[in-house]
């Protein structure tokens, strides 16, 4: 069975908060219109999810500052997650916890990537 490697995860990090990014910035337009849309904090719940699989799994071979960023990151997203679910109040650091993420999985992956060339 074939290993997968730590550039997939970034991948999937990434890209997973990217998307996840693009749902809470997109998402609050949708809502203006007429079209019976309601938010439902367990999508961010599943983004988070699949997010903290990919850093757990990257932060055992990244660098401290990566980890770092990684985990500061979603811990910043899960407080708003939680936040919305247990108080049912938005918190803005929803975004920077995204932003954090992708940042923290691109350096990640470019530094794997310098490693082994």
């Amino acid at each position: 069975m074939k290993k997968i490697t730590t550039p997939f995860y970034d991948i999937l990090g990434a890209s997973t908060a990217t998307i996840c990014l693009i749902h809470c910035l997109l998402f609050p337009l949708l809502t203006i219109l007429p079209l019976g849309l309601n938010h439902d904090p367990v999508i961010d719940l599943v983004f988070a999810s699949i997010g903290a699989f990919a850093i757990f799994k990257i932060i055992k071979k990244s660098s401290v500052l990566v980890s770092v960023i990684l985990l500061v990151s979603m811990s910043l997203i899960w407080i708003s997650i939680l936040g919305e679910m247990l108080f049912e109040i938005h918190i803005d650091l929803i975004y920077f916890g995204g932003i954090g993420i992708i940042i923290g999985h691109l350096l990640n992956y470019k530094l794997h990537k310098k490693q082994h060339h």
